[in-house]
């Protein structure tokens, strides 16, 4: 599903135009956005919680060269599901 087929979905499943869909479509990714980039998480009941994993500093390898290299610590978004929507996947 893309972004626009979302906001199609949820402006067929409420009395919002495609417009207003819009917005709140995009008001949720921008808190959520904002949220995880201070380094907090959002948790939704039942659907899952959103956090961000610190990864370490470590070695790898180049993938042509085969040569060692240092790959710097980093940050990356987490998604962890919530019981209700395991549950919805299973069926």
């Amino acid at each position: 599903m893309t972004k626009s087929q979302l906001i199609e979905a949820v402006a067929a499943r409420t009395d919002l135009t495609r417009r207003q869909a819009a917005d709140a479509v995009d008001a949720v990714l921008e808190t959520m956005e904002d949220v995880l980039s201070r380094g907090g998480e959002v948790a939704l009941a039942g659907f899952g919680k959103f956090s961000v994993a610190e990864r370490a500093a470590r070695q790898g390898q180049h993938p042509r060269t085969g040569e060692a290299m240092e790959i710097p610590a980093s940050r990356a978004p987490k998604f962890t599901a919530g019981s209700n929507l395991k549950q919805a996947v299973r069926r």
